[in-house]
């Protein structure tokens, strides 16, 4: 983690606030470093330093972030007591430590602790870093998830994905696509860790039995798949190189704002238009539109799964057999369920009941925007259910406030990508 400086603003700040409240220290979180935020370090910390917040600091932070800390066992200890001491429950303890004998506590053994607190926040901005420290706590707290990288950005980042259940019937859920629709993240997040809960406790998730659906379904998801676009919107990049490349690409595109009208990877291709299906038909609109050369975005690229991004998903998908995925979007409100003519068996009827439970207005693609997609491709070569879900309303990227509505729409979306096949 980058040092942050009292006068700093951002993200970075929205991740550091958090993570004091969460450890028991009340600042405000609205990603400005001033001196109440200040103040609260010293708090947290028990005694007076630099208003900033360098390696040490967030070393000590860190275990907030990501849900949970370790504890070694020393005589004397109970689950009970660890628990009381940091704030956890028994039942937590022993989910994240499933081989622990609660009767025989073993000096000396290190075990891991979570924090009571849910881990997805809907209090601050999502990057790849938040993204990658909520996987980990996830996998942590709930072991039975797997977790992994479909491949690597640009810059090298992993792009992490979660698999929760063993069952059969494989679907696949993947949201930031574009850069500017990070709120997408947050909604794939809550929904692994709301399942993870349920299934955890042996509760039902939004009526279903989570321990069946968990027995029926295997569900991938990626919830970034844009890891450095949304970092670059985010303002945490922070490499000098790439920024210099993305702003020189920006400068060609004027009349979009930057960094907060970006949807493209960091080398100016738009993921979303690398799909081997109308490909060519794509880059025939978009050049018309203008878009000739890198943007920020709808720029089709060189060739068709010409981005790592795009062809880790196109490659991930091959390794798989999915029955349905749903590749989300932001904004509009709108489920998008067909490709030109393909029409396979039950997507109409399952596009009905997602705009049912969501109030969402259910469409076909429109054609100018209808080629190259993710979802085009699947449904494409596969002949099986695909939809886009275009979540919120407004200019991208949407606030955070909005994301407990949009999770409110889709939470059945999730629970139906499962059950509605």
């Amino acid at each position: 983690m980058r040092n942050v400086y009292l006068g700093d603003r951002g993200a970075l700040v929205q991740y550091l606030q958090l993570a004091l409240n969460r450890a028991g220290i009340q600042v405000a979180i609205d990603g400005e470093f001033g001196r109440e935020t200040c103040e609260g370090i010293r708090a947290f910390l028990g005694e007076r330093v630099g208003c900033y917040a360098d390696q040490a600091v967030w070393n000590r932070l860190l275990p907030y972030l990501k849900g949970y800390t370790t504890h070694t066992i020393k005589a004397g200890d109970s689950l009970w007591s660890i628990a009381q001491n940091y704030g956890s429950s028994v039942e937590g303890i022993q989910t994240a430590n499933p081989a622990l004998d609660a009767e025989n506590l073993r000096i000396g053994r290190k075990i891991y602790v979570p924090f009571s607190f849910s881990l997805v926040s809907e209090q601050v901005d999502y990057t790849s870093i938040l993204n990658e420290f909520i996987i980990e706590g996830l996998a942590i707290r709930y072991p039975f998830l797997v977790t992994g990288s479909i491949g690597e950005s640009v810059m090298g980042k992993d792009i992490p994905y979660v698999q929760i259940g063993s069952g059969e019937k494989q679907v696949f859920y993947n949201a930031s696509f574009h850069a500017n629709e990070w709120i997408t993240t947050p909604v794939l997040l809550k929904f692994i860790e709301e399942y993870a809960r349920a299934y955890a406790a042996g509760q039902s998730l939004y009526g279903e039995n989570a321990r069946q659906l968990f027995s029926d379904y295997s569900l991938f998801l990626v919830p970034m798949v844009n890891p450095d676009g949304v970092d670059l919107v985010n303002e945490v990049l922070k490499n000098s190189s790439y920024e210099t490349k993305a702003r020189i690409i920006a400068a060609q595109y004027p009349d979009i704002p930057y960094p907060s009208g970006w949807k493209a990877n960091i080398d100016g291709i738009d993921l979303n238009l690398q799909f081997p299906a109308g490909w060519e038909e794509a880059k025939r609109i978009k050049e018309a539109q203008g878009f000739t050369s890198p943007a920020p975005r709808d720029y089709v690229g060189p060739g068709p799964l010409t981005a790592p991004e795009s062809l880790n998903v196109y490659e991930f998908t091959l390794r798989h057999d999915f029955r349905l995925i749903l590749a989300y979007h932001s904004q509009g409100e709108v489920i998008y369920w067909k490709y030109l003519d393909y029409e396979p068996e039950g997507s109409r009827r399952i596009a009905e009941y997602f705009g049912e439970v969501s109030g969402y207005t259910v469409e076909e693609t429109p054609y100018a925007s209808g080629h190259a997609g993710y979802k085009d491709w699947f449904i494409q070569d596969y002949n099986r259910p695909g939809f886009t879900i275009e979540v919120g309303r407004g200019e991208n990227p949407l606030p955070m406030s909005q994301v407990a509505q949009i999770y409110e729409a889709n939470r059945y979306i999730l629970l139906g990508g499962m059950t509605q096949i």
